[in-house]
């Protein structure tokens, strides 16, 4: 059985700032999609410049926390926001959502897009082997903050979380998320678009990806306790939301080689 590191979730107090650890992953997490960036703007495909690529990163930046606090009030505590709609605003209570998240990237990056007059699609793909790292950093911050523990286990590898009631040895889910959503799936479609792909196949990979690493994971992660399981008696919110995800990551993912392959 293993101990959580209980580590301060605030990594630096100034008077009455508190600058915690979640938030500097949320940072590193843009610095890396940045310094990525820098890499495939170089590339003879890029559909951007290196001159806009800082404006990418703050439209990007965004869509990830507007929509990520919005998907987590509309899919996992709506009513909550309905007995109390300014709880929506008061994001250093906590609360952020990848589903949100994701979709308000895409309406971010949709509005970029048409702003700098490039196509949607390959400004999608330019993006996807830069959000990986960001995914990962942000489960470092959950582990850190003691936040989306997993499920009971007898396992070897349970842990104990210090702010546990329970007390209970645990899956370190945060870290399986690392893994996955962060490590395996920045190296999956960071070597696969290291040479020109089909249009839309590389946001589609990330896509489809993602939704079956989530789907995984959530087998290991605790449901959220004013939720619990949503079908079957074992089907998670997070699972369900996961299922469109892989299901239009696989069609774009056959429909961009097919067309690629009659278009050639």
């Amino acid at each position: 059985m293993l101990r959580h590191p209980d580590i301060d979730p605030v990594a630096v107090q100034l008077g009455p700032l508190a600058i915690h650890w979640y938030g500097l992953m949320y940072l590193a997490g843009f610095a890396a999609a940045w310094y990525i960036g820098k890499m495939r703007c170089r590339q003879p495909w890029s559909p951007l410049r290196e001159d806009q690529l800082e404006d990418l990163i703050f439209y990007g930046a965004l869509g990830v926390i507007l929509g990520g606090r919005f998907g987590y009030v509309v899919f996992y505590n709506f009513e909550q926001f309905l007995a109390d709609p300014l709880w929506l605003f008061r994001i250093w209570e906590g609360g952020m959502a990848f589903h949100g998240g994701f979709l308000g990237v895409v309406l971010a990056i949709a509005i970029y897009a048409k702003r700098i007059d490039v196509s949607i699609y390959a400004l999608w793909d330019f993006i996807a082997p830069l959000v990986p790292i960001g995914l990962g950093l942000g489960r470092i911050g959950n582990f850190i903050g003691q936040e989306l523990w997993g499920r009971p286990t007898d396992s070897a590898i349970g842990m104990v979380f210090p702010r546990d009631p329970s007390q209970l040895p645990r899956h370190p889910s945060q870290l399986y998320q690392f893994a996955l959503e962060g490590v395996l799936l920045f190296l999956i479609v960071f070597l696969y678009t290291r040479k020109q792909r089909p249009r839309l196949a590389p946001g589609a990979l990330f896509v489809l990806c993602y939704g079956i690493f989530r789907f995984v994971v959530e087998f290991f992660r605790e449901p959220d306790g004013h939720i619990g399981f949503d079908a079957l008696g074992w089907v998670t919110r997070g699972q369900l939301l996961s299922l469109p995800m892989i299901a239009v990551g696989l069609g774009v993912l056959i429909y961009a080689y097919r067309r690629d392959r009659v278009q050639g």
